[in-house]
């Protein structure tokens, strides 16, 4: 009986062994890997487990390149896994670049997916160019006509650039550029109706896809429309500016008027205050001299009678003109 139990302790423990060994160790993809003609040892797939490294995101990737005929080792698929690259993405991208005839290194290919850009996307693109719509830009012409026009630029991945380059914003920004530029120049928003072809070719001898991703191929104006009169909408704006202006000047005239008239008024009031002070001082003056006897009550009546006649000659004097002028009403109304 204790035999048993031995015997079974020990099948239990080998079994244990085996699966952990199969778990630990990737049997079914070395076999894979030789059934293939891809030289991968079981102590590189173990050393794989140590150093972290999935083994079938190494295994299947050399696969492909091995039958694709691609010269690729383990050491740079796995150099590249623990840099933190797509090597799946690399892989294919360097079996669609050999399918195209187009020079793509392995080196230069890692570069591309560790700088973030996607490899296998940028192979595509360089075989099969890619058209970015540029939003509608709005420029103005030298008659003051505002000109809006929406292009389509295609566009080819460069390889050698993909690295360290400009992307799409850069382009569409640079061709917005020169659609202002150009509308810009013209003399007249109708020679940009007339030869919208006259932007795409300004644009593209401007080589804007200097330091960019990208080889623009073409240049096409999409649509182009007439906007607003901004030329007389500047005048109308200019021309309101000024009468304000004008109002400003006008209403800051009328206020020192206004001052210079109230100044006046009151040296007026002044004046008058100082004239009838010096009246009220004439009756005291005249006290004193008959006080003194040097005014005698005569000359006191004369000048009274003087002061008088002058009051009843003023009063006759009034009413004359006003009946004056009541005659001269009567006989304005008479003809």
């Amino acid at each position: 009986m204790g035999f048993l139990n031995a015997t079974f302790g020990l099948v239990l423990i080998l079994i244990v062994v085996l699966v952990l060994l199969f778990s630990f160790v990737p049997i079914g993809l070395w076999i894979s890997a030789l059934a293939a003609g891809v030289n991968v040892g079981i102590f590189n797939l173990i050393g794989m487990r140590l150093r972290r490294v999935v083994p079938s995101r190494i295994v299947n990737p050399m696969i492909k390149s091995q039958k694709a005929g691609l010269d690729v080792s383990v050491d740079k698929l796995e150099t590249h896994y623990l840099a933190g690259g797509n090597v799946d993405n690399v892989v294919n991208a360097l079996i669609a670049a050999q399918r195209a005839n187009i020079p793509l290194m392995f080196e230069r290919a890692a570069a591309i997916d560790l700088a973030g850009r996607d490899v296998l996307q940028a192979v595509k693109m360089s075989v099969n160019p890619k058209v970015i719509e540029t939003p509608v830009v709005a420029a103005v012409a030298k008659d003051g006509i505002e000109v809006k026009a929406r292009a389509r630029v295609t566009v080819r991945a460069n390889i050698d650039r993909l690295v360290g380059g400009a992307g799409e914003d850069t382009i569409i920004a640079r061709v917005g550029e020169g659609i202002v530029t150009t509308v810009g120049s013209s003399a007249s928003h109708k020679v940009v109706l007339e030869n919208p072809d006259l932007i795409s070719m300004t644009v593209l001898d401007k080589g804007l896809d200097s330091g960019t991703a990208f080889e623009i191929l073409s240049i096409d104006i999409a649509d182009v429309d007439v906007g607003r009169n901004i030329g007389a909408h500047l005048q109308t704006d200019q021309a309101e500016a000024d009468k304000r202006i004008a109002q400003a000047k006008a209403e800051e005239r009328r206020a020192m008027a206004i001052a210079k008239e109230q100044e006046m008024k009151a040296a007026v009031q002044e004046m008058r205050a100082k004239v009838v002070e010096a009246e009220a001082e004439v009756p005291k003056a005249m006290a004193e001299a008959l006080k003194q006897g040097n005014l005698g009550v005569m000359d006191y009546y004369n000048l009274q009678n003087v002061k008088a006649d002058t009051q009843m000659r003023d009063s006759i004097a009034k009413v004359g003109g006003k009946d004056a002028s009541v005659n001269q009403t009567t006989n304005n109304n008479k003809a």
